[in-house]
Parts: C-alpha cells; sequence; structure tokens
C-alpha cells in the first residue's frame, strides 16, 4: 500500500496543481469580463452579487436558529349551553377569571324612579318677553341699544321722531297752563275741572304712545315739548333682535324690537299618546344637553296642552327653567326625563350591559367555572346606571365590569 502511494504521489501533486493552475485562469477570465463590462453593469453585477450573498446568509442563520420550530397550541375545553329559554350558558374549566378586570355584584332591588323620555327644545319665557312696537307712525332718529344688548326696565332702546307725540305733548301743556289759572279763581271751577280733565287725557295719551312717567314730569317741569319719543324697555333682560335701522319710517303696529329675560326660559317637550295618561302638572323633569354631557338641569310642568298635534301625534308640555348661570341658549335641543313614579329594580353601573342590536343581556356566575348570558329589560337611570326591571333575580351575581370581554367568549363559542 506504501508503495502504490508513493508511486501516485507525483501524479496526485501534478493534479492539484493542474487544478489550481486552471482555477486561477477561471478566476482571472471572470475578473476580465468583469472589467470589460460597462460601469453601469459592473454596478448592476456587484447589486446582484449583494443580494446573492444576503440571501444565502438569511437561509444558514435559519437553518441554525431553526425558525421552524414547533408552536404549542393549547387544546379549548370550553362548552356551550344553549337551554330551551334561549339563556346561553358557558362554561370554563380551570380558567380562573382575573378579579381585577371581571368584577361580580350582588344583585339587590331598590326603589328607582319610573321616568319617561321627553324630547323638547328651550325657548324663551314668553310671560317674560316683550315686544317693543310703533304706536304712532313717525321716523327712527336714533338707536340705543342692539341685538344683544343688556337692558333695564327703563332703559332707551329707541328713539323716535313722531307728530302725534308733539301733538299731545302741546295739549298737556295747554291744559297745565290753564289749570294753573284757574286754581286761583273759585268762580270757574267747572272751567278748572274740563282743563284738569284735558290734562290727564293728554298724559295718558302719551303714556299710550310709549312716553314714560319720568318723560311726562320733566315735560311739565320745563314747560318745553321734546322734540322725540324715546321708547324705554318694560323689562330687564337683553335685546333678542331689532326690526328697524336709524332713519327708516315706520308706521303704527310695526315691530322696533323683541326684548326677553335670557334667565328665564320654557322647555317645550312633546309627550307621545301612550304616555299622557302619566303626565300631571307639577312633576319633575331632568333636563340634559349635549352642550353639558355631566351637568344636569331640573325643571318641573306647568302645562299639558289640551289637545294632541296632528301632525306629530305627541302632546305638548312646558316647564320653566332657571337659567340663573347663564349656560343655556333658546333653541337648545334638550333630552327630558319626566319621573312619573317609582318600581322596583336592580340597578348596576352601564358596563354590566351588554347590547346586541335591540336586545340587552346581562352576565350572571352561577358556578366557580359556569356563567349565563340572560336578556334583560329595563331603562337608563342616567349615563352611569341602569335598571334592570325584568330578567335578574335578587341574589344573584352579576358581573358588572368586563361583561363586554366575556361577553366575546360567548360570541366565539357561538360561532
Amino acid at each position: 500500500m506504501k508503495r502504490f502511494y508513493e508511486k501516485l504521489k507525483p501524479h496526485l501533486h501534478k493534479g492539484v496543481h493542474y487544478g489550481s493552475h486552471r482555477a486561477q485562469i477561471g478566476l482571472a477570465g471572470l475578473a476580465g469580463l468583469y472589467w470589460n463590462l460597462g460601469p453601469t453593469n459592473r454596478y448592476r453585477v456587484r447589486l446582484a452579487a449583494f443580494a446573492f450573498a444576503i440571501l444565502s446568509l438569511g437561509i444558514v442563520l435559519g437553518r441554525v436558529t431553526n425558525v421552524n420550530r414547533i408552536v404549542k397550541i393549547e387544546a379549548s375545553d370550553k362548552a356551550l349551553k344553549v337551554e330551551k329559554s334561549g339563556v346561553l350558558e358557558l362554561k370554563l374549566p380551570g380558567i380562573k377569571l382575573n378579579p381585577e378586570i371581571y368584577i361580580f355584584q350582588l344583585a339587590e332591588k331598590v326603589q328607582v324612579p319610573i321616568d319617561i323620555k321627553v324630547p323638547g327644545r328651550l325657548a324663551f319665557n314668553a310671560e317674560k318677553s316683550k315686544v317693543l312696537s310703533v304706536r304712532a307712525p313717525g321716523r327712527v332718529e336714533r338707536i340705543y341699544a342692539f341685538d344683544g344688548a343688556q337692558v333695564n326696565v327703563g332703559s332707551p332702546v329707541v328713539e323716535l321722531y313722531s307728530p302725534e307725540f308733539i301733538s299731545a305733548q302741546q295739549e298737556y301743556l295747554l291744559s297745565s297752563k290753564i289749570s294753573k289759572v284757574l286754581v286761583s279763581n273759585k268762580a270757574m271751577t267747572d272751567l278748572l275741572n274740563d282743563a284738569h280733565f284735558t290734562q290727564d287725557a293728554a298724559a295718558n295719551r302719551m303714556r299710550n304712545l310709549g312716553a314714560s312717567e319720568s318723560d311726562i314730569k320733566a315735560i311739565e317741569s320745563s314747560g318745553n315739548t321734546q322734540p322725540n319719543l324715546v321708547m324705554r324697555s318694560p323689562l330687564k333682560g337683553v335685546v333678542v333682535k331689532r326690526n328697524v335701522e336709524p332713519g327708516a319710517a315706520v308706521n303704527s303696529g310695526d315691530v322696533i324690537a323683541t326684548l326677553a329675560d335670557p334667565k328665564q326660559l320654557w322647555f317645550l317637550g312633546n309627550i307621545f299618546e301612550q304616555d299622557f295618561r302619566m303626565i300631571k302638572p307639577g312633576q319633575k323633569i331632568i333636563l340634559r344637553l349635549e352642550a353639558y354631557p355631566d351637568k344636569e338641569f331640573v325643571a318641573y310642568a306647568n302645562y299639558i296642552a289640551p289637545a294632541v298635534d296632528p301632525q306629530t301625534r305627541t302632546l305638548l308640555i312646558r316647564a320653566d327653567v332657571e337659567n340663573t348661570d347663564n349656560l343655556l341658549r333658546p333653541d337648545m335641543f334638550v333630552s327630558g326625563l319626566l319621573t312619573t313614579g317609582t318600581a322596583d329594580a336592580i340597578v348596576v353601573p352601564q358596563t354590566a350591559i351588554v347590547r346586541i342590536r335591540e336586545a340587552r343581556f346581562a352576565i350572571i356566575r352561577v358556578g366557580p367555572e359556569t356563567f349565563r348570558r340572560v336578556q334583560v329589560k329595563g331603562y337608563d337611570l342616567n349615563s352611569k346606571s341602569f335598571a334592570i326591571t325584568q330578567g335578574v333575580e335578587p341574589g344573584w351575581q352579576i358581573l358588572v365590569e368586563g361583561a363586554v370581554l366575556l361577553n366575546d367568549r360567548f360570541a366565539k363559542q357561538e360561532d
């Protein structure tokens, strides 16, 4: 064997030298081909070589790290049972619910108010509002209070030139002077009475035209007529709307401005026919507005319309609203809850109720690993609480936190 190897050794060295020489020739040939390419093609070759190297490295790393390792998938042995009543019962053997996420509460019956939803809107209290109108033809000389202006009783609103007002002033001054002359002459008592009657009539005429008592006294004390009639506010409030411009000619009956007290509002709500029998004056109405989702306003019904609106088939109900904080505005949409009585119910947080289309459900615990989803009836007490009137009995363990999460397990089992 040794002699065979010694005879073969020269040939082996010659073969190795020959193979190495051929490899060198091949590499030299490839290098020559590379440098014979243009710059653009050489750049493409380098990109291809780099991509091939990255791909090869990824394959090697993948085999080393064994990315195709087996992932353990736990088998589910949960079971869902559907009772004849439609109640779903879910068993979660071996699963313990996190008490920080899933919170249960003992169901207890309490007295809750029975409320009726009353949609409506706010409006100015018509009893606390006034329309300032022209009582004689004339011309607008000046406007003192524009839209939104705050006014008090007696505050000037508009100044008018009125020939009738000037005529009434002249008649008043003339009768006043005659009265002063006749006072010293007792023989002319009848004429004095007529002069007083004429003076009172002229004063009433000025009042009817819009003059105030202070205006009449100023005319009598000065002995001169005023060039224009000042129309004054009859209430404390704001100018809601102004209907005239300076220099405009006006006729008797034209509206100059609308005044109202913004702190005295009305709630105008609509009651459906089926709820009419439960409505009485004096009942409390809780008002909520989108502008103040966390705030409640209290009103009391003071008027119920004697007839149903033929268009909406609803009955108008009205309530006084105190706007002392000036938060409310007329024509705001309002959702009202009118309390008509009390009833026994189980009060739970809104988080305990699962809403599926038009139905409402609650989840109760009937065993350590068994839960039921039952349909319930009731109504919203407010944005945070729900009153269950049917479907849950006192003493049941009802899920008040995490109901939506556990309901997902019911839904997956149903699928």
